[in-house]
């Protein structure tokens, strides 16, 4: 297979360094650092439903607001699957909406991927789960690798407070994958209809839990009333409950939530 042969997100992964697990590696980013806020620029940035949780709680916004003034609404080619992509302030430099004076305004917020920076991190499901590629992304601008701070994976992960946010993406990530795969073995993709359901369940929490009331959706399924009043009352919990219920509406998937008979 000649390079041109392969799809971009492989080669993408081939102009990278993997990292093992235990490999480690120099990196800071802070203000003393003279490149500091310029890989807030020009970002081809797109959020994941978490992401999108996230950074509502420093807007404070309802999340049909949010969406139109920071992002785009896209879906995966092919299959319909709703995506966001962040808007960068109308300027010549592009930059983040959230990047002011050279800071970030929502920091504890922050997208996944701006966390996970210097590093990148490509996932597929696997027999024993959700298996991960993890790599390092050297800008020639960047001045952070010439700190003396020591990483590896994990540490850098568990600094960066990625766990919340990679559980979800993984979720997000395996729902494409089998929607690939459903796709590839019959043909069907995703009705406007769907898409539109998608986007409801994973951008929008709030409006989602007034669906869901209004719907008596959940009087329809099996779950503890600890889980329904979770669900409706906590965006995380109706976040993880709209993964569920995309996998059976979409699939017939999900092992956790069956019809009532």
């Amino acid at each position: 297979m000649t390079q041109t042969d392969k799809d971009p997100s492989q080669r993408f992964l081939d102009a990278h360094e993997e990292l093992a697990p235990d490999q480690g590696f120099r990196f800071a980013c802070h203000p003393g650092v003279s490149c500091f806020g310029a890989c807030c620029s020009a970002l081809d940035l797109m959020l994941m439903p978490y992401d999108a949780l996230r950074l509502r709680r420093s807007t404070g916004q309802p999340s049909r607001e949010f969406v139109h003034d920071y992002a785009d609404l896209t879906a995966m080619p092919g299959l319909g699957l709703p995506l966001l992509q962040m808007h960068m302030q109308d300027t010549e430099a592009k930059r983040c909406p959230f990047s002011h004076q050279g800071a970030c305004s929502v920091y504890e917020n922050r997208p996944s991927a701006c966390r996970t920076y210097p590093l990148g991190r490509a996932t597929r499901p696997g027999a024993q789960g959700v298996q991960e590629q993890v790599f390092i992304v050297r800008e020639p601008h960047c001045k952070g690798f010439d700190e003396a701070s020591q990483w590896n994976t994990a540490t850098w992960m568990a600094d960066q407070g990625l766990t919340a946010y990679n559980a979800s993406n993984d979720r997000f990530m395996t729902l494409a994958s089998a929607l690939r795969e459903m796709e590839d073995a019959t043909g069907r993709h995703l009705s406007s209809q769907q898409t539109g359901m998608s986007g409801l369940a994973l951008y929008q929490p709030d409006d989602f839990q007034r669906f869901l009331v209004g719907s008596h959706l959940l009087d329809r399924l099996e779950m503890t009333e600890g889980r329904r009043k979770d669900v409706l009352h906590d965006e995380e919990a109706c976040l993880e409950f709209g993964f569920d219920w995309l996998e059976l509406s979409l699939m017939g998937q999900d092992e956790h939530l069956q019809p009532k008979r």
